[in-house]
């Protein structure tokens, strides 16, 4: 582990956010001297955030903790354009009135992470839609265009990636670098911005923000990269077979999210304390010792924590007396998530998939097939096995040992 004289890159070292960083000596000594402002950039693509992006909005909240200033940049601009990092086609282009509620709702999460405010350390937020609308083409082709070649763009994996897989890449798409490196160049001048950060995905398009900064107006600039946050068994974080892990309430229930913790894999109760909880590294240690059933207790401590921090500490007491009810006791906590089936009722596949524990109604009949569906903790064998309680009856459906749910009328 390197050596560092700042809280900032000591703090994000020890807890492990650092993949790359372009020269962590003058960063490292800007950080002793003077507060830094930093930035990331969410794109405003739906209602909420996933998991996969606590990781950056933790960096913010570290650069915070630390002295420094996070500035959160909403692409109302770029989602209009769309990233081509790590996709494989073209994003369905939003209007301005949706991205608009999006970043609404976005940023609820953001205020219970960050500190918002007036003063040297507060966080803001700004939506580079402000500036990004307002540049005339030909203005942007005339002074920023001749700080980029087209060789050195075909080289950067989001356009590289898809063109050797032989999947189209829209015009439209290809100018997102440029926008993006613009993006630093205006913070830059608005709030004297020194540092952008972003996960490993980014690192090129960071290094075009420095290098177009530096070239019009001779701004030292740096860029910091978190590692490619995966689970232990490889998957992508954020993603379940039923779909995203979102951060917001209306996207999903607090008891899924804190079961999402509660649920992870062994090997990453330790890396994901320290990522996403404000623990101390000495207690972070212990929990990260344990062994065999006693690890259970450090994913509900883990679960607790991350649930505290986003949706805030009664939607972790709550989440946590269900599953206290639903696994210790065989009740059926009123955090669960539930579905009305209706009068008539709903077939057994249906209802699963309905209520997202599974992926499809094909999955769905496998897992009956398995043995894996209960009702009532009786478990259903037949895939046409029709869910109709009762008037005012509440039966609880079951997933293996791990999903729950309730099913009304």
């Amino acid at each position: 582990m390197k050596e560092y004289e700042s809280d900032l890159l000591q703090l994000l070292d020890k807890r492990g956010y650092i993949h790359q960083v372009t020269d962590s000596g003058a960063l490292d000594q800007l950080a002793t001297k003077q507060v830094v402002p930093g930035y990331i950039g969410f794109d405003a693509t739906a209602p909420s955030l996933h998991v996969g992006s606590l990781v950056q909005i933790m960096m913010l909240r570290r650069l915070q903790q630390t002295g420094h200033k996070p500035i959160v940049v909403m692409g109302g601009g770029t989602t209009k354009v769309g990233d081509p990092s790590g996709k494989d086609e073209s994003r369905k282009l939003l209007t301005g009135e949706t991205i608009q509620d999006n970043i609404t709702s976005i940023r609820t999460v953001f205020e219970r992470l960050l500190t918002f405010g007036d003063g040297p350390s507060d966080a803001v937020m700004v939506d580079n839609d402000e500036w990004l609308s307002k540049l005339g083409y030909v203005e942007l082709l005339r002074d920023v265009g001749p700080h980029f070649t087209i060789n050195r763009m075909l080289t950067f994996d989001s356009v590289r990636l898809r063109l050797d897989r032989e999947q189209p890449l829209t015009f439209l798409e290809f100018n997102y670098m440029i926008l993006q490196a613009y993006d630093f160049l205006e913070l830059t001048r608005r709030y004297e911005c020194r540092l952008q950060m972003g996960g490993s995905d980014q690192w090129g398009n960071i290094v075009n923000g420095m290098e177009l900064s530096r070239r019009m107006e001779g701004h030292e600039l740096y860029g910091l990269t978190t590692p490619l946050l995966t689970t232990a068994d490889g998957a992508k974080m954020g993603k379940t077979a039923s779909g995203a892990v979102w951060l917001n309430e209306d996207q999903l229930p607090a008891y899924d999210f804190w079961q999402y913790w509660r649920n992870c894999d062994d090997r990453d109760v330790g890396r994901f304390l320290k990522l996403f909880t404000d623990l101390p590294l000495d207690e972070i240690a212990k929990l990260e010792a344990l062994e065999g059933a006693e690890i259970n207790h450090a994913k509900v401590v883990l679960a607790n924590e991350v649930t505290k921090l986003v949706r805030g500490d009664e939607a972790a007491k709550a989440a946590e007396a269900t599953a206290k009810e639903t696994f210790a006791g065989g009740g059926t906590g009123e955090d669960l998530p539930s579905l009305a089936v209706g009068a008539d009722g709903m077939r057994i596949g249906a209802v699963l998939t309905e209520i997202g524990f599974t992926a499809s109604n094909g999955e769905a009949k496998r897992k009956i097939a398995e043995g894996a569906v209960k009702i009532d903790d009786a478990a259903i064998t037949e895939p046409g096995f029709l869910v109709a309680p009762a008037d005012g009856e509440t039966v609880k459906l079951s997933l293996g040992k791990k999903k729950h749910g309730l099913i009304t009328r």
